[in-house]
């Protein structure tokens, strides 16, 4: 029997960003900030994509010096390097509808993303404090979003309890099927998007906009909503902390994002693969 093909070289490394290069209290360290560096120096490009709306990345996509397009709200926005919006797939006004009545009947909080900023009833609810140290930007309140469901970027049910959040989410899942995709991006974050609003679509979308290969990317990330990436790129990574059904998704699994499991990641399974040349 002959041998298997070597597999290509990586050319280019896509991350997530909660739970991977960030630590949870949402701080960039500087190991992170060197293993980009060191992408940069061996000729391997970098890019994120993300749950958060794209002005929340703003601070990370300058501090990492990223030029290529990169994907917000979980691959349902691509934007160019300089932030021009390639692609925008937004919320169909029913599923919003659907979704904020869920929630609503469960005890879930909700934020929606729209226009550029984000929307919420409540200001001191489940989790606010954390989601503005997360995007750097304060929330606008409004009383109903009823005047905003023909824009919704991304819906968020937002909780606490996070296994109420997990039925919840099955719940939508059933009840979206086919208008709306529901996925937690963590364990307290529900996100509601676009039905093709998903990673794996985004980061093909990036290879064809940067003519790279598939075969010559790496991911990483530690959620259920990484693994349709994982499937698509040529070699995935996952986070230490992410649960059993991701590690077991991906080809590798490195350290948890409290211990810079993104800079061993790089420096063990991403730099390695492109000694034998990265150049798309």
């Amino acid at each position: 029997m002959a041998d298997a093909a070597p597999a290509p070289p990586v050319a280019f490394l896509i991350s997530d960003v909660d739970g991977t290069l960030v630590t949870p209290d949402k701080r960039l360290t500087e190991a992170a900030a060197a293993a980009v560096r060191s992408l940069h120096t061996a000729g391997v490009g970098f890019s994120l994509i993300s749950s958060r709306p794209p002005r929340g990345m703003a601070a990370l996509l300058s501090a990492l010096e990223v030029d290529q397009p990169f994907a917000a709200f979980n691959g349902g926005s691509i934007l160019g390097p300089d932030g021009e919006v390639l692609e925008r797939l937004t919320v169909p006004r029913e599923a919003a509808r659907m979704a904020l009545a869920l929630f609503d009947s469960r005890g879930v909080d909700s934020w929606v993303f729209a226009r550029g900023e984000w929307w919420l009833r409540d200001p001191h609810g489940v989790n606010t404090d954390r989601e503005r140290r997360t995007v750097g930007f304060e929330p606008t309140v409004i009383a109903s979003f009823d005047p905003l469901l023909e824009e919704v970027d991304k819906l968020v049910g937002v909780s606490g309890d996070h296994d109420l959040l997990a039925r919840t989410e099955i719940e939508a899942q059933d009840q979206l099927a086919g208008l709306a995709a529901a996925v937690r991006s963590q364990p307290y974050y529900l996100d509601v998007t676009h039905l093709q609003a998903n990673k794996g679509r985004a980061v093909r979308e990036i290879c064809r906009l940067i003519g790279l290969d598939p075969q010559r990317l790496a991911v990483i990330g530690d959620m259920e909503n990484d693994v349709s990436m994982f499937v698509e790129a040529g070699f995935a990574i996952a986070m230490g902390q992410a649960s059993e059904a991701v590690r077991a998704a991906a080809d590798t699994v490195t350290g948890p994002n409290t211990e810079d499991g993104f800079a061993e990641a790089v420096r063990r399974y991403v730099l390695p693969r492109a000694a034998s040349g990265a150049a798309a």
